[in-house]
């Protein structure tokens, strides 16, 4: 829950911090969320270290008149640094900020400098990412210099809004005092030296001073202050602390977050030989950044009580991420079944049980608050993709199944009140088969219909998987027919404009079944109109974060004989990256450099994906295009450097090259260990293009497998040794056997 770290006066600090050096430091708050659209989110409760004030009520305390900028390294860089479980930087004023948490509480170290002999802090009660509070409260214990305190603010990608509860302690480090030398509340720019409390203003908090360590004044001072948070009160927030954190350890709080880190990350071994260090570090921070969120609130739902795991920061589970899901049902639960499976299944229960007292999954979800929904309810293909891979050892990892799919159920046969924000609208979806352009209807807005068809299509694809594996036919039956509602939106007589051979384009439809009509180049770098596609009441073209060029379902094959073959296929998907229709900012198009596999041209596969990340991913302060959509972009990342692609909520991984010549993959739940071999590895070519980089041939435990392009995953349950055999010839297929090309719906690769 805890993310503490450094928020800047940037406007674009989305999470706070800013590594360009010209940008201030305001404060050093507890709660974060990572990569994520919408409004700058929680940055909830800053501490700020004021070395020297010439008197108590002359100290800057607003947020305006205190920030400061920090200091530089010599290539111009702020002084910062930072690791899984730490962070500090150097302020220009002399303070050296120190920070580590545990799961509900952060532990701040500031170190003054020997000339600073009223070493002060300032807690700051109002000052979220959006400035949004109302109702703030503090209080000052004068003896012990204990500060309580909370404020209301609002959701950064939703209407509504949460309370949130801090509780702050300090104690010198090194040396010990009884309690504060001064004390008072501040309002705005005006601190009141003896007050204790405070409950009005749109900027207030507490300042309190301290001892220097002694009376020398060439000895610094460190301060140790240990912050609690709660959403539920400010006891609890107290609690929180004292139950985490209650030692003021600084080092062991660090070295627990550390060794926690490092039990997780050390699930995946690469073997480095010929590997540049970039690729490595490339390769474990996108690893580090898939388990940043959804962020672990178990014991702190203000909402309803229960003994089920909760989690938030759910962003869209598919692409702006909090609990995000539109962002990150696409790659990143999948590499959590891959060496993670305990921590999915306490998502998974969190989950269903909200859905149990709300009435439908979450799909955005932040600081306990419901946020707008972007495509479908897309809690759906992450719950198949627990129950798909690990529908054996369901019971052993407490979750069940039965709830799990009346979860399911939910989503896909009831309307709920407000589908902007849970839920799809069901009634419309069952009726037409695709949601139309001219249907105005109170729950919701009419924006989004293409899209959200073939989401809907895709979660009902989701959902008859799991009917499947539950012996549950007529419903597996209705749910795969369901999944085929994406032909209701193909209309084959749209061309892209220049291009009269890429002809048939996802299209909006009216009731009537008449065609409504978008651009194809909407929504891309091509638009003419350089039209919205983004989520307001001014979206009318039926399409969410890309275009008509873009959206692809589910079943690949049938959308490959719809253009007309593979070559025609092929083209299509070249006109799509050369003339820039590909975003790789945006989910939607995370799938498409794998495309190639399904018209059996794999190594086309592999050389789109390997220039995607040579020219969009590195390890520099801009080396994630876009930002990071809750993890979304660091599973992206992962994958394509591990050589594969996953399919969410099927037993498929698509299979390219691994950036080493060994990746193992252990997974606790199994016991096991599966190993990927680069027979022949000679490096990775520079820009992506060319090299021994395609797969010409597979086995897995010394036999021959049927595929070239794709492993199952009963693979990573057993614990197997698969050897890829490479070749600098691009144009290797996938095999010839009658299961070489990977699945699709309409060929019955999903009917077993």
């Amino acid at each position: 829950m805890i993310k503490v770290g450094l928020d800047t006066d940037s406007p674009g600090n989305q999470a706070g911090y800013d590594a360009n050096v010209i940008f201030n430091a305001t404060g050093f708050s507890q709660l974060h969320d990572s990569g994520t659209g919408g409004g700058p989110s929680l940055s909830n409760f800053k501490l700020w270290p004021i070395p020297e004030c010439v008197n108590f009520a002359s100290c800057q305390t607003s947020i305006s008149t205190r920030k400061k900028l920090r200091q530089t390294l010599s290539d111009g860089s702020p002084d910062d640094a930072g690791s899984p479980g730490y962070f500090a930087s150097n302020l220009s004023t002399g303070v050296r900020v120190e920070l580590t948490a545990s799961r509900r509480a952060a532990l701040h170290r500031y170190t003054y400098p020997a000339s600073s002999r009223k070493p002060r802090i300032l807690v700051d009660i109002t000052n979220d990412g959006l400035q949004s509070c109302t109702d703030p409260f503090v209080n000052i214990d004068p003896n012990t210099g204990r500060v309580t305190g909370t404020g209301i603010f609002a959701s950064s990608f939703g209407p509504q809004s949460y309370t949130v509860y801090t509780c702050v302690d300090f104690k010198g480090d090194g040396y010990a005092f009884a309690g504060p030398t001064e004390y008072g509340v501040y309002a705005g720019n005006q601190p009141v030296q003896y007050s204790t409390q405070l409950s009005q203003g749109p900027e207030m908090g507490a300042l309190l001073g301290f001892p220097p360590s002694s009376n020398s004044t060439e000895e610094t001072s460190t301060i140790l202050a240990r912050v609690g948070v709660s959403f539920l009160s400010s006891n609890q927030a107290c609690s929180n602390a004292e139950s985490e954190i209650p030692g003021f350890d600084f080092d062991d709080t660090w070295a627990t977050a550390r060794n926690a880190w490092n039990d997780l990350l050390s699930r995946v071994q690469v073997d480095t030989q010929a590997v540049d260090a970039e690729i490595i570090d490339l390769f474990y921070s996108s690893l580090y950044r898939t388990h940043i969120v959804p962020a672990d609130y178990t014991g702190e739902n203000p909402k309803w009580n229960s003994t089920e795991p909760y989690y938030d920061s759910l962003y869209c589970n598919a692409s702006q991420t909090k609990l995000y899901q539109w962002d990150t049902y696409r790659t990143l639960y999948s590499l959590m079944s891959l060496h993670d499976p305990e921590d999915f299944a306490r998502i998974v229960r969190g989950m269903i049980n909200i859905q149990q007292h709300e009435g439908w999954l979450p799909e955005c979800r932040g600081a306990t608050t419901q946020q707008y929904i972007q495509g479908g309810s897309n809690g759906d293909p992450i719950l198949a993709e627990f129950l798909v891979k690990f529908h054996d050892y369901a019971p052993i990892l407490d979750v069940s199944a039965d709830d799990l799919y009346a979860a399911l159920i939910a989503d896909a046969e009831n309307q709920p009140p407000n589908w902007d924000l849970q839920g799809r609208q069901t009634s419309v979806w069952k009726q037409y088969g695709f949601i139309p352009s001219d249907i105005y209807a109170s729950g919701g807005t009419a924006t989004r219909q293409v899209s959200r068809t073939l989401e809907y299509a895709f979660n009902d694809f989701t959902i008859s998987q799991v009917a499947k594996l539950l012996n549950k036919r007529d419903d597996s039956t209705k749910y795969q027919q369901r999944a085929g509602n994406f032909l209701n939106v193909w209309n084959h007589n749209v061309s892209l404009p220049g291009y009269p051979e890429i002809k048939g384009m996802m299209q909006p439809r009216f009731a009537s079944g008449e065609w409504n009509y978008t651009d194809p180049r909407h929504c891309s770098v091509n638009d003419p109109t350089h039209s919205t596609c983004y989520l307001d009441s001014g979206n009318h073209d039926g399409f969410y974060e890309s275009s008509p060029m873009v959206y692809v379902p589910q079943d690949t094959a049938a959308l490959i004989v719809m253009q007309g073959g593979n070559e025609s296929f092929i083209d299509r998907l070249n006109v799509i990256f050369d003339q820039k229709y590909f975003d790789v900012t945006d989910e939607p198009s995370q799938q498409i450099p794998f495309m190639y596999h399904y018209a059996n041209r794999p190594g086309l596969s592999t050389q789109r994906s390997r220039m995607i990340i040579a020219e969009s991913f590195n390890t520099t302060v801009s080396g994630l295009p876009g930002n990071d959509d809750s993890g979304a972009m660091g599973s992206y990342a992962f994958f394509n450097l591990a050589g594969m692609y996953p399919l969410p909520a099927t037993e498929q991984f698509l299979l390219a090259s691994p950036y080493f010549p060994k990746v193992s993959f252990f997974n606790p739940l199994f016991n096991t260990t599966t190993t990927i071999i680069a027979n022949n590895f000679r490096g990775n070519p520079q820009g992506g293009i060319g090299g021994y980089v395609y797969v010409k041939n597979v086995t897995v435990d010394g036999e021959p497998w049927k595929s070239n392009c794709y492993l199952d995953w009963d693979v990573f349950v057993k614990g197997s040794t698969v050897e890829l055999e490479l070749t600098d010839d691009i144009t290797v297929t996938c095999g010839d056997g009658p299961d070489a090309l990977p699945p699709s719906l309409s060929t019955g690769g999903y009917s077993n």
